[in-house]
This record gives C-alpha cells, sequence and structure tokens, in this order.
C-alpha cells in the first residue's frame, strides 16, 4: 500500500480527512499482596522442620489482589493440609495473618505471624517413656 493509498483510506466518502481515535492506555495493574522476605523466612523455617520430619513434602505460593497464600502438601496431588494466609484488609480487626486447615476451618489468626504458626508446631511435651 503506498502513502497516497493510506491517506485515502483515512478519509471519509467525501474526501475529508476522518481522525481515528487512538488507542485507550491500558489501567495500570492492580497491586499484589506478597510475603515480605522476614515473613518468607519465618514460613520456609516451619516448613523445612516439617519436611525433614517428613509430614510436609511440598508448597505453593499464590499471590492475589487481595491476599497472599503459602499452601502446604502432603503429595503434591492433594488438596493443601494447610493454608497460611495474608489479608492486610484484616489488619486492623483479627489480624492479617490465619492458617486455615484443609476443610476450611480457620486454626488461628493474629497480628503476629509467628505466633499464629505455632498452630502447626507439634506438641513436644508428650514423650513415650520406658518403664
Amino acid at each position: 500500500m503506498s502513502e497516497t493509498d493510506e491517506n485515502a483510506s483515512k478519509r471519509g466518502s467525501h474526501g475529508i480527512a476522518v481522525a481515528t481515535p487512538s488507542p485507550q492506555p491500558a489501567p495500570p495493574p492492580k497491586p499484589l499482596v506478597a510475603f515480605n522476605r522476614l515473613e518468607l523466612n519465618t514460613i520456609l523455617k516451619l516448613y523445612g522442620r516439617m519436611v525433614a520430619d517428613g509430614e510436609w513434602r511440598d508448597y505453593a505460593i499464590d499471590l492475589m489482589s487481595e491476599r497472599a497464600v503459602f499452601s502446604v502438601f502432603r503429595h503434591s496431588s492433594e488438596m493443601p493440609l494447610y493454608r497460611i494466609e495474608k489479608n492486610p484488609k484484616l489488619a486492623r480487626r483479627q489480624g492479617a495473618y490465619s492458617v486455615v486447615a484443609t476443610g476450611g476451618m480457620i486454626l488461628k489468626r493474629g497480628h503476629d505471624l509467628a505466633q499464629v504458626l505455632k498452630v502447626l508446631e507439634k506438641k513436644k511435651h508428650l514423650r513415650l517413656i520406658d518403664a
């Protein structure tokens, strides 16, 4: 197509130039909620201990516009055993962090991630004693 053909195609049926609408700029993407480095370090410490004990085997991190989720699996093909969630909208109310079991029951919720994760640690006070 030559330059004159392009100019002709931009003109209306009466030879009057028609302005083509410029494309609208895309709206900026919504920011994602994510775990910061300290939060992720706290979660991965617990995850490492549980993997060493043979309790957990896999994990997944989901970053969404309203919350971030760290899911823990015993087998990668199953539903997650636990979900560690960060929801900043709840920070002033019940707390931004929560641990959710497989059935959707919230095991613990709070403002301090380390305190919330204590619900997942094994009970150390139960031991087998030889008689």
